[in-house]
């Protein structure tokens, strides 16, 4: 989440690592999160707008892809962007050189297969940041300032920050992606995104980040095609 600091001041990017894997390029880049690797196939990962976050083998029945990066031994989270995919490993003595290849590989035979990134019948995206007709004006204003200058940057580095409230001047944030457990989040999240929102919102007092955990709407959808899943099973 270092990235968001760039917003006030410059720095320079970490150059990226091309891995030729079979006929596909993987292009690789680390995020502030050591536990976390941005990976670039080359190609559109979703076909719309949005990102999908899973935190659990469980959560990842509505993601052909995730479902596989989870079967790799190492792996703890999996969110996915429109053009990468973010992987976080066990924070113990596993080396990412270790695990580098059987995510290359899982990267490459999953879009070699055509199969779906995501089912169909799981609609659940990125919509937080949609205008709601009961949205303030200053709910207004924290959304599209969320949207048009810190979402970007964030995922830059391989995450996502989600809106979950504003409410007595305090902005709510769930944090996503290689952002979740990053050790320089907290120092991002008060002298990058806190100072930026006090700049253009005055109304924001301050921005605190909340358990990133799926929201009740995610784990509706999750449940529902949980159970669309095995029905199909049975027949």
């Amino acid at each position: 989440m270092r990235s968001v600091l760039r917003l006030f001041q410059k720095s320079a990017r970490e150059p990226w690592i091309t891995q030729p894997f079979r006929n596909m390029f993987i292009q690789t880049q680390t995020t502030p999160n050591p536990n976390s690797l941005k990976f670039v196939p080359g190609i559109q990962v979703l076909d719309h707008i949005g990102t999908y976050d899973f935190n659990s083998i469980e959560s990842s029945r509505v993601s052909p892809l995730a479902r596989q990066l989870f079967r790799i031994d190492g792996v703890t989270r999996v969110f996915i962007a429109t053009d990468f995919i973010s992987v976080t490993k066990d924070d113990n003595d596993q080396a990412w050189n270790l695990l580098k290849p059987d995510i290359f590989a899982c990267l490459m035979d999953f879009f070699a297969s055509n199969q779906p990134v995501i089912l169909d019948d799981a609609s659940v995206s990125s919509s937080d940041t949609i205008i709601n007709a009961d949205d303030d004006e200053t709910t207004i204003m924290i959304k599209e300032l969320l949207d048009t200058r810190i979402r970007p940057t964030v995922q830059e580095d391989g995450g996502d920050i989600r809106f979950v409230s504003f409410e007595d001047g305090i902005v709510k944030l769930a944090l996503q992606g290689s952002c979740s457990g990053c050790p320089s989040s907290s120092v991002t999240l008060k002298n990058g995104i806190e100072n930026m929102m006090q700049f253009y919102v005055p109304e924001v007092l301050s921005v605190e980040a909340v358990d990133d955990e799926i929201s009740e709407m995610q784990k509706k959808v999750f449940e529902e095609t949980d159970e669309k899943l095995n029905g199909k099973e049975e027949k």
